[in-house]
């Protein structure tokens, strides 16, 4: 690795490589960074391939091409300290886009050492950029800060809005916003050098009593400044009532994110809607075409208190809560040095199916911190973790309800349970579910006291065939019960169509789909009710079991929690006979660290799948189609079918990867239902008979992908 000092003839390099890196999306353009040379001191580094630390690269190396990474960065000599998020840039190295978890690591490790070795640095204070604004999200370099022992300091919450994948904005925004109108408020963008304007907001921006007493970092004069330099970047929306500025926000446009920043208003404007006014107008108008609007940080004194109104206020705009998380790493040499300890054996040509310590180190330092919070508390069931996954699962799927239970067998039981109960259902009802799904879907219709009726699937998807399911409509049918198998989304559509033909209910069972989506509308708001398992090896995996129900179904929502209660919505009184299904709130912590990164680990999902599908040449074998919409399959499991299926398992086991079979054994040749084995299903035991996963999961290096596809590729009888 080559550790260079930027310097402002490389600003074309260095825009150019942040406009095409795996997570450069939030950070600024290098032209902000260099304005502030005056009050901080960079020492920010580019760092190219090959070469010595801190040498000069050749003309060859300069080229795009051996450009790895970049961090900004600022030195504080009097502290002894390098800063990664100083004056006007939002910190974290900046990778290019095939960057593998081991070379991060190792790049890292080059810019820490040689922070130490040229700057004499004892410490790096180190924020990764938020991963809900990279184009290709991953916890690479938390995993490196990891490995160099970071210490979290504090941390900042932000909320953004995805404009491509927009959450629901309830309508009170909307009336809050007309309200405003009828008050007679109106939009008013500040004309270049207006500094009047400006004057005037900035005494209103350091009178708002919400910011406690904190100023703004930058003062009028600053702010004047910055604007002068940047006009096409840097600007100021005003509410107004008449002439009066009563409301506003200064906007820092970059190339796919506007960041809204120095929120203020007067309080009886807040109170008539001003703010829901101008965020609406953001949203909706001026910023439709950037990838995100970030409604900037709601915290003071360093991320000791959190302004949980101001977050909740801003995610109602149809936001998600980003945290801003800040380490220290003390670049201590033996420290250092350990830091590829373990990441420096080569590949040894084996492939565990899923390796869940691997998995899980891949979270830290921010699992071991979120666990110690819920241990420090006391506190360990129902209590604000559990809260708080809820409504961040709510808002994630888009529904209006989200009820934490103990796993996904009884967030399914619990769904069927409610119903019965909710609308008369008997034990002669019966529920269609696919025939080739694991036993747990159809224990949850039998333990709720229902019958299960077997349904073919499509041979070429493994999922329901919705052509099937009309037939075997009776008098007696409630409800279908899809499951999104392997991780790819059912024809949902078609489905509600015989549902709502019929006046069934759907329920489909999304433990495998964490994620998954169709026609822009995540799975867990596709129908009726879905039930999900955060069982540890799932997308979305807690630390032991875990399970939820989601709905917009206010009745469903609150039988399911008083039922997973003791049927008791009140301590010690008990309205029905329910049971003991609550998720603790240790995997509700877990969950809340693992669920801002669920898509990003979707989308390295799919790059395998797409390799798997591109490169597996074996005519022996018969590979999962690739749907239409990527979004539309998360790729829990890899099942492909072959018929010579436990050859292939065997050859693959002896070139060191090691595979699955889901499942080995038909639901209807169970013992447990012994009261189906005179049945056939020609399509589902062929499933059952061929299917072979293949190891597929966040945390696969690119070489073992291409270690199994070499392995499947060299099978023959």
């Amino acid at each position: 690795m080559t550790v260079i000092p930027y310097s402002i003839t490389r600003r074309e390099a260095w825009d150019a490589f942040v406009s095409q890196s795996k997570n450069g999306t939030f950070v600024l353009q290098r032209s902000y960074m260099d304005c502030h040379g005056e009050q901080f001191f960079d020492c920010s580094v580019m760092v190219y391939e090959g070469g010595e630390l801190g040498g000069e690269p050749t003309h060859a190396e300069l080229d795009g091409e051996s450009l790895v990474a970049l961090l900004p960065a600022c030195w504080v000599e009097e502290e002894r300290c390098v800063y990664s998020h100083l004056g006007l840039t939002y910190g974290g190295l900046v990778m290019k886009r095939d960057i593998t978890q081991k070379e991060v690591v190792a790049v890292l490790q080059a810019i820490f050492r040689y922070y130490e070795s040229y700057l004499r640095a004892e410490k790096l204070v180190y924020r990764p950029a938020p991963y809900i604004y990279s184009i290709l999200p991953s916890a690479e370099d938390l995993y490196a800060v990891f490995r160099a022992k970071g210490r979290l300091t504090h941390r900042l919450v932000s909320t953004a809005v995805a404009l491509r994948n927009q959450l629901r904005m309830p309508s009170i925004h909307l009336r809050q916003a007309r309200r405003a109108i009828d008050a007679g408020f109106y939009i008013d963008r500040m004309p270049e050098g207006d500094w009047q304007s400006l004057q005037e907001y900035w005494q209103l921006l350091e009178a708002d009593e919400t910011r406690r007493g904190v100023p703004p970092p930058y003062s009028c004069q600053e702010m004047q400044m910055l604007m002068q330099r940047f006009p096409r970047e840097i600007k100021l929306f005003l509410v107004r009532h008449g002439a009066q500025i009563v409301a506003g926000s200064v906007i820092y446009e970059t190339r796919q994110v506007a960041h809204v920043q120095y929120i203020a208003a007067t309080t009886e404007a807040r109170e008539t809607g001003a703010l829901d006014l101008l965020f609406r107008h953001l949203i909706g108008e001026r910023y439709r075409q950037m990838e995100y609007v970030d409604f900037g940080t709601s915290n003071e004194t360093g991320g000791w208190w959190c302004s949980d109104t101001q977050i909740s206020r801003k995610e109602g705009f149809g936001g998600r809560a980003v945290c801003y998380d800040t380490y220290e790493i003390r670049l201590d040499r033996d420290n250092l040095s350990a830091m590829l300890a373990d990441t420096a054996q080569e590949f040894d040509g084996h492939v565990s199916f899923l390796d869940l310590k691997r998995v899980t180190q891949s979270f830290e330092p921010q699992l071991s911190e979120a666990i110690q919070r819920v241990v420090s508390r006391g506190w360990f069931l129902l209590g604000e973790e559990t809260q708080r996954f809820e409504q961040m699962f709510a808002q994630y799927v888009g529904a209006r309800h989200c009820v934490a239970v103990a796993n996904g067998l009884e967030a399914l039981t619990l769904i069927l349970m409610a119903y019965r109960r909710m609308l008369g259902w008997t034990p002669e009802s019966e529920v269609i579910v696919p025939s080739n799904t694991y036993i747990a879907t159809i224990l949850a219709i039998t333990n709720a006291g229902l019958r299960p009726v077997l349904c073919e699937p499509d041979l070429a998807t493994c999922l329901i065939d919705p052509d099937s399911i009309e037939p075997l409509v009776t008098e007696h049918t409630v409800a279908i019960l899809p499951v999104h198998l392997y991780g790819r989304c059912c024809d949902m559509q078609r489905i509600n169509e015989v549902a709502c033909r019929h006046g069934l209910k759907v329920v489909d069972d999304v433990a495998q789909a964490q994620g998954v989506m169709q026609h822009g509308v995540r799975a867990g708001h596709l129908c009726d009710a879905s039930g999900f398992s955060f069982y540890p090896g799932k997308n979305l995996g807690a630390l032991g079991d875990a399970g939820a129900v989601c709905t917009d179904d206010d009745e469903l929502a609150a039988t399911v929690r008083a039922m997973a209660n003791y049927g008791s919505t009140e301590k010690y009184v008990n309205d029905l006979k329910g049971m003991n299904s609550r998720m603790d709130e240790m995997q509700a912590a877990v969950l809340q660290v693992k669920l801002p990164q669920l898509d990003s680990r979707n989308g390295r999902r799919r790059e395998i799948a797409q390799r798997y599908n591109a490169e597996i040449q074996n005519p022996l074998v018969t590979l999962p189609p690739m749907p239409e919409e990527p979004e539309a399959h998360v790729w829990h499991v890899y099942a492909l079918r072959c018929p010579e299926r436990d050859a292939l398992q065997e050859h693959l086991a002896r070139n060191g990867v090691e595979t699955l079979i889901h499942y080995p054994i038909p639901p209807h040749r169970q013992k447990a239902y012994a009261e189906w084995s005179d049945l056939k299903f020609p399509l589902s035991e062929r499933i059952h008979r061929e299917e072979l996963s293949l190891p597929i999961n966040s945390v696969m290096t690119d070489e073992e992908v291409a270690h199994i596809i070499r392995a499947v590729n060299q099978f023959n009888l």
